[in-house]
This record gives C-alpha cells, sequence and structure tokens, in this order.
C-alpha cells in the first residue's frame, strides 16, 4: 500500500560547513553560520549580505517587453482609451491588480481603468475568450494581465482580432505556445528575458511595471506598494530568496507601521495585531481569507480586491468580516474533501503519482486537499472536480517532478493549464481524465525512478542544549522572512529525557514539554501532539525550531517540535 504514516521520515542532515567558513563569520553564533552555508550563503560577503537584506533589484526596464508595454500604457491613457486589469483569483492576482488599479490612478489613468477578475467556476483559470470580448464591448480598448496570460495564445490571438490590445504579466514557466500575438509580454522565464531574478511572484512583475510607469511622473515612496507585494509573494510560495526576500522584508515593515484600512480590517478579524505581522501570518491568515473568496461557489474573488482597493475602515470593516465567514465554510469543505480523498488514496496501489476525481468536489479547494494528501503521502498529487463536460484539476509535487512540465507534456490533452515547478492547474475535458491519468503516473514512474519517496526532514544541524541561547534565537530570526526556498531552520537534538508534560491551548490541544540532558533543560511545545501525551517514552531524539517566546515580560528560549523519536535504553 502506498499510505505511509506521518512519523515514517527520512531526516537528513546538513553537511557541515568547512571550518573556515565558519573562522570567518567569528561574530555569529555557529550554529547560524551552519544555515547561512546550508542556504548556499558560501561566500561570507553573500552571508552577511542576506542577514542585512541587501540584494540590488533590477531595473525594471531590463525585463523584456517593459519598454513596449509602458510605452502602450502611456499612449492609451495620452488617447484618453479605457484600460483594464485583467487578474486572477487568488491572493497573488488579487494583489498585483490592486497594486497596478493604484499606479494608474497615480499616473493619471483615473476613469479610464476597470478590472475583471474571473470568477472560478463561471469562467475558469486564465484569460478567456468571452470575458475579452466582454470588455472590448464595452469598449476597453488595452488589457494588462496580471499573474495570467502566458498559457493564453489562442484568446490572446483572437483579441488582437478585434483590435483589442493585450499586455501579458505573468511568472508562471511558459509552454509551447507563447502568446506572440500580444503587445508585450513580461515574463522573466520567458526566452531572451536578461532580467537576472527569475522568481517574482505576479505581484512582484506589477510592481516592476508599476515602478516603470511611475519613474517618469513622481519619486516612489521608498516603500510604497510593498505591503501588497509582500502579501502576494509569500501567499503565493515562490522563492524567498533575492529580490523577493528584499521586497517582502520592506513590504512586512509597511504593515506593521501602517497596514493599509483593508488590510488593517482583515489582521482585526483574525486577530492579529499588525506589529506581529510575519511571513507566516501572511500564509496563514492573510492569505486564506484573502482566498476564500476565489474557492466558493457562490462567493467572488472581486470582493477581496474590493477589499485591498478599500478607503476607510468603514468601506473595509464588512468585506473582512465577509471574508472570514466565507473561510469558516473553505475551511469545513478542505476537512469534508480531505477525508474523502485520503480514503480513495488508501485504496491506490504502490503509484508514485496519486490522481484523484471525483464529482462532488468544487474546483476551488481541490487545490488545497492535493496539499494536504502530499503533505502525507508524499508523492505527486493531482486532485480532480470533475463535471460532466470539462473537469478542473489541481496539482502539487515534490522535487524531482517539475509538475507545470509534466502538463506541458500534455498539452495536447488538456484545455488550459499553468503553474511552475511544485504547484499547477488545469481544464481538461471529462473524457480526457484516463488518458491524463495514465500519462502522467507515466512520467512520475519515470522521472521519479530510484527515487527514495520518503519524506526528507532536512536538518540543519545538530546542537547541544546549551547552544540554544537567546543569542542564537535572535541571531536566527534575522533569517526571516522565512518559507520557500528560506525554511525555518531545523535542528536536531539526541537522547534527550522527558522530565514534565502537560497540556496547554485550546481545548488542550498541544503539548508544553521540559526537556533535559541531565545538566540543561529547555522547555518545549509539540503543537497538535496532545493526544499523543501518554505514548511518549522516557528519551527521544528530537526535530524542532527554536524561538524566543515573550510572555508577561519574560523571554525564554523555546523549542518548536516538528519531529522526534523514541530512544531505546542501550541506544543513550
Amino acid at each position: 500500500m502506498i499510505a505511509r504514516p506521518r512519523t515514517q521520515r527520512r531526516w537528513q542532515i546538513a553537511e557541515a560547513a568547512p571550518r573556515s567558513y565558519l573562522a570567518s563569520l567569528p561574530d555569529l553564533p555557529p550554529l547560524l553560520a551552519q544555515v547561512l552555508y546550508n542556504r548556499g550563503l558560501h561566500e561570507p560577503a553573500a552571508a552577511r549580505a542576506f542577514l542585512d537584506g541587501r540584494w540590488a533589484e533590477g531595473d525594471p526596464f531590463q525585463l523584456k517587453g517593459m519598454a513596449t508595454a509602458v510605452e502602450a500604457i502611456q499612449r492609451a491613457i495620452r488617447d484618453r482609451q479605457r484600460i483594464a486589469i485583467y487578474g486572477d483569483y487568488d491572493t497573488d492576482g488579487v494583489s498585483a491588480a490592486a497594486l497596478l488599479v493604484q499606479a494608474l490612478r497615480t499616473i493619471g489613468a483615473t476613469g479610464l481603468g476597470q478590472t475583471h477578475i474571473p470568477h472560478r467556476y463561471d469562467e475558469g483559470y486564465g484569460v478567456q475568450a468571452p470575458a475579452l470580448r466582454k470588455l472590448a464591448a464595452e469598449g476597453v480598448k488595452l488589457v494588462v494581465t496580471v499573474d495570467c496570460g502566458i498559457s493564453s495564445a489562442r484568446e490572446v490571438a483572437e483579441a488582437a482580432e478585434r483590435g483589442l490590445g493585450v499586455i501579458i504579466t505573468d511568472h508562471h514557466s511558459p509552454g509551447p505556445d507563447m502568446p506572440d500575438a500580444a503587445v508585450a509580454i513580461i515574463n522573466p522565464r520567458q526566452p531572451g528575458c536578461s532580467y537576472p531574478f527569475k522568481d517574482l511572484a505576479g505581484v512582484g512583475l506589477a510592481y516592476k511595471l508599476a515602478l516603470a510607469l511611475l519613474g517618469e511622473h513622481r519619486p516612489l515612496d521608498s516603500d510604497e506598494f510593498t505591503d501588497l507585494v509582500a502579501l502576494g509573494t509569500v501567499a503565493d510560495i515562490v522563492s524567498l530568496q533575492g529580490e523577493n526576500r528584499t521586497l517582502v522584508q520592506r513590504g512586512l515593515g509597511r504593515l506593521r507601521r501602517a497596514p493599509s484600512p483593508g488590510l488593517q480590517a482583515l489582521l482585526d478579524v483574525a486577530g492579529i495585531s499588525p506589529e506581529r505581522v510575519n511571513a507566516r501570518v501572511i500564509s496563514h491568515m492573510l492569505g486564506p481569507r484573502l482566498n476564500a473568496s476565489g474557492r466558493l461557489a457562490y462567493a467572488h474573488a472581486q470582493a477581496s480586491l474590493r477589499l485591498l482597493l478599500a478607503e476607510s475602515p468603514a468601506e473595509a470593516r464588512p468585506l473582512a468580516q465577509q471574508l472570514n465567514a466565507w473561510n469558516r465554510e473553505r475551511q469545513r469543505l478542505t476537512a469534508q474533501y480531505t477525508e474523502a480523498a485520503r480514503r480513495q488514496a488508501l485504496e491506490i496501489g504502490d503509484s508514485p503519482l496519486l490522481f484523484i476525481a471525483q464529482r462532488e468536489f468544487l474546483s476551488g479547494v481541490v487545490g488545497l486537499v492535493a496539499s494536504r494528501l502530499l503533505d502525507e503521502f508524499y508523492r505527486p498529487t493531482v486532485v480532480v472536480s470533475i463535471t460532466d463536460d470539462e473537469s478542473r484539476g489541481s496539482a502539487r509535487s515534490i522535487p524531482g517532478f517539475h509538475i507545470a512540465e509534466a502538463l506541458n507534456a500534455c498539452h495536447d490533452l488538456l484545455e488550459r493549464h499553468g503553474g511552475h515547478a511544485a504547484a499547477a492547474g488545469f481544464t481538461i475535458r471529462t473524457e480526457r481524465l484516463p488518458a491524463l491519468k495514465e500519462r502522467l503516473q507515466a512520467l512520475a514512474a519515470e522521472q521519479l525512478a530510484g527515487t527514495d519517496l520518503a519524506r526528507p526532514v532536512l536538518i540543519d544541524a545538530e546542537a547541544r542544549l546549551p547552544d540554544l541561547t537567546e543569542s542564537l534565537a535572535e541571531g536566527l530570526a534575522r533569517l526571516e522572512p522565512c518559507g520557500h526556498d528560506n525554511p525555518a531552520p531545523l535542528f536536531l537534538t539526541r537522547g534527550l529525557q522527558i522530565r514534565q508534560r502537560h497540556y496547554v491551548g485550546r481545548e488542550e490541544a498541544h503539548l508544553r514539554l521540559l526537556l533535559s540532558d541531565g545538566q540543561t533543560e529547555r522547555s518545549a511545545v509539540a503543537f497538535n501532539h496532545a493526544r499523543l501525551a501518554d505514548h511518549f517514552p522516557e528519551y527521544v531524539d528530537v526535530v524542532y525550531n527554536l524561538d524566543l517566546n515573550e510572555w508577561r515580560g519574560e523571554r525564554r528560549v523555546e523549542m518548536h517540535i516538528r519531529d522526534l523519536s523514541p530512544v531505546e535504553k542501550g541506544e543513550r
């Protein structure tokens, strides 16, 4: 059977950094230096630049197509032509649309601009021909896409034939058919683009376009729009190294200092004060609420866009409350669908790719279900919402199987598709589902042959309890924002005795432990593991993140347990 318990994981400890490297950073705790080395920062100067958030931001005009796009937008504004921003229904797309709306207003396009955010169920993902026809009928002459369009060659060609110009800004991997009929394509992954950083999110590209447009009108506030950039970048799970790291750091600072009315209202319903905002708050609290409007059949992501553009608390508050309610319903459906999909996964043989399709699933939730199945089974996972004519699916993948390239290899079966290495989506004629399943499973079998499909737990270093100091925790905090390509550091300490254990949190769901090596003690928390308290052995090897907890004026180092393994008496 393919099913594996979560506890069966493969601990993989990083190679020790050279002593000469550690010696070149004498002011840093050795464990912090080791983490920096593990992130590929093998030169001391690069490590210090990373800690300081120094990354030279690229010139927007290095992006292929930028000059042409700017000229076309400026010409449309001069000629008083209507411009439409065509977004996507996720947080990245909505943030990017809000950013460009604000930028166009700033350069004098007030009254000329409008937005189109597609309805996931009525229209589907990406740029759709009926929507372009509707915009043209309303008098729009230029459409600027954000976070979509790179796979819409047919739709863009039809628009061009109707006299509707389309500028594509999209960070997803280009497929074999580029939308060459577009006025301009802005995508750092497209052939011939020399922009040095390839991993900008959709909102990052919208920001670059805004910089290029505003450059001739007025200087930007140094952090203007970066709150939206941080929001979309973190929520879209793109790399948090390089330029994205710098932009997100700046955006988090702006969010903590002066959140917009919409983001303040969203923080209020989530119960988060602005000064506590970090990447985890975005990914776990703000992003899901903004995404909820695009996941439910009876809702619309236009509500999320209105929230981000709200100009007063009175306008923002009811929108945030509505998104919060939708998010609760989304959570309920996700749990229900995940359990049904898990039961189906347990019946599948030893296949390298899970392919699960059901009629009762809403297409807006299948991506979340795929993520949860991948987390448990550690296989590339495709989950499909079936309807009579067309079905829609989402896919999540693991290193070694680039899911967007796999879908490119199946493009003859698909109506639409797009994504990147770890996540993708598609629309397909329902009768073609068996062929897609067979081809994807064959591709996975070929590309993952000989791969150990146990989930790796990438541990930065082994540590002793006395090493876990406030100084180390403060140094590790300089690695934030943590996320994709810059995970929160994981450490391993072996042979610890559990001296105390007790339940904490709402419904006593968490377990607080006191761990000892015989001389030093440290507090630890195992989140959502209280039910295992009676089964913990006396001695354990522990994998954990390190945090500096502040409560009622007292600071203490705390281990946040991510995995553990019992230690038999003879192994200590």
